[in-house]
């Protein structure tokens, strides 16, 4: 991959392993300077140094993105050694994986109520909190791309009631900051990944105690053609290197979606599995599910459909 972003400097949040993880490879990989936070100074250093081997540079910084004083301090640090310069933040960190799968089929009132803290603290709270240190450094330049990873859990219930708002919430971070930056030249996207073949579900999928896990059982045959992690980070190199990214400011943004805007592919050679066509919305529709091996993959389901599936008025 040719040095496309070399001299740009970009922070991702939550890098130590999975989606973070793949993000930052792709962007060493195009030259760029990455900082990656994580709580383990270990599992980062093992992050840095592949990345850097593809390219690059990339400097683990611990970081408790729940803390307002850690984060500080990591865009002190980036404001103080690339003088002022900042051209990405990836806002990834999220740290309620393990107490979804331990919680999945469980209603809210059977769960612990801390675990609203759990999904939220970090992947929402965490992600409003680097926004407003990143902006300040993207602001004074006039430029900059800020990408907050969410999901389809964001339009239809999906795992647990603290999911779903927390990466609604995502969203509407992302179209709402948009409003304020964008007459600063700085943008704010949301990224939607499909599945993804993290490190986490795919230790959970393996666990002989969750064959019979309906979680597990409604993913595991979807899995093997899951998205890399990297996937998600070749949709980052190719928004940030998007001489007309402010066009999409403010959107919501599928990784299938911009597989088709951009050409891209996974990692592996593998088409992008497209989660918004028709026939793969149908095969989750058991009365339905026999149609969707009949329908051309051209066939989409409209964004207005989607607008109106989700609304609450």
């Amino acid at each position: 991959m040719p040095a496309t972003m070399k001299g740009q400097v970009c922070v991702v949040t939550g890098a130590s392993r999975g989606i973070g993880r793949g993000i930052a490879l792709q962007l060493c990989q195009a030259g760029a300077t990455v900082y990656i936070t994580g709580r383990h100074l270990d599992t980062l250093q093992a992050t840095a140094q592949e990345a850097q081997s593809r390219g690059g540079r990339c400097v683990p910084v611990v970081c408790d993105s729940s803390q307002e004083s850690e984060v500080r301090n990591l865009f002190e640090q980036v404001d103080r050694e690339q003088q002022g310069r900042l051209d990405v933040l990836v806002n990834n960190a999220y740290a309620g994986v393990q107490s979804i799968l331990n919680n999945s089929n469980k209603s809210f009132w059977e769960s612990p109520a801390s675990i609203w803290d759990d999904i939220n603290n970090v992947g929402l709270r965490g992600h409003y909190l680097c926004s407003v240190y990143g902006a300040r450094l993207m602001v004074p330049a006039g430029r900059g791309l800020i990408v907050i990873i969410s999901s389809i859990g964001g339009l239809q219930y999906l795992f647990s009631v603290p999911y779903g708002v927390g990466k609604a919430a995502c969203d509407r971070m992302a179209a709402d900051c948009a409003q304020e930056l964008r007459r600063h030249g700085v943008s704010y996207v949301s990224l939607w990944p499909g599945m993804v073949q993290t490190e986490l579900l795919k230790e959970h999928m393996m666990k002989e105690e969750n064959a019979s896990d309906p979680l597990i059982k409604q993913f595991k045959f979807r899995f093997s053609s899951a998205e890399t992690t990297e996937m998600s980070g070749k949709c980052v190199v190719a928004l940030a290197t998007d001489p007309n990214i402010l066009s999409l400011s403010g959107k919501v943004l599928p990784s299938c979606d911009l597989a088709r805007r951009y050409g891209l592919q996974d990692v592996d050679g593998r088409p992008v599995q497209d989660y918004l066509s028709l026939s793969s919305a149908l095969s989750h529709v058991s009365s339905l599910g026999w149609l969707a091996s009949y329908l051309p993959g051209f066939l989409r389901v409209p964004k207005w459909v989607m607008t109106l599936y989700a609304s609450k008025f």
